[in-house]
């Protein structure tokens, strides 16, 4: 046997002998099949405005598609103060007065949080181009806190 063949041999033993308490498991790898995810796509964004000054609100909001869905969603920096009964309004002029009248709004849901992210899905059966902001809006005693100015971007 040559030297080259010897060492192979020495180095191979070692090898084999030091991993031989080794346990190895085998794992079976499988494909998952792909999600038709579709990218998220910002169809309005804005920053809020206070309107009432007791009740200061700010940080920004967008409105997205994403998965043929339309959804209402509030930056990590939204902040507004609490209050009783407090709603997320879309409304029909691009500017929010303190005091609304029904005709020119409707209700889209409970404020989830009064800081930070959140998301709000938008029914399909309303026509975003009759809203030009969303408001931040206390039903209890007719007072907007804030509102954004969200016109839709063109297609």
């Amino acid at each position: 046997m040559n030297n080259t063949l010897k060492t192979l041999t020495i180095t191979t033993t070692i090898l084999l002998g030091t991993i031989s308490g080794i346990v190895i498991t085998p794992t079976t790898v499988s494909a998952q099949p792909a999600t038709n995810i579709i990218a998220q796509n910002s169809i309005a964004d804005g920053s809020f405005v206070t309107v009432e000054k007791n009740h200061p609100t700010s940080g920004n909001a967008r409105i997205i598609t994403e998965n043929g869905k339309r959804y209402l969603e509030f930056t990590e920096d939204f902040t507004t103060v609490t209050g009783p009964d407090v709603r997320v309004i879309l409304h029909r002029n691009s500017s929010i007065p303190v005091k609304v009248k029904e005709k020119d709004y409707i209700n889209l849901a409970a404020l989830k949080n009064f800081n930070g992210a959140q998301r709000y899905e938008l029914p399909q059966n309303i026509n975003l181009n009759e809203f030009k902001s969303v408001g931040i809006w206390c039903r209890k005693f007719n007072v907007t806190f804030g509102y954004v100015q969200l016109p839709l971007k063109a297609s």
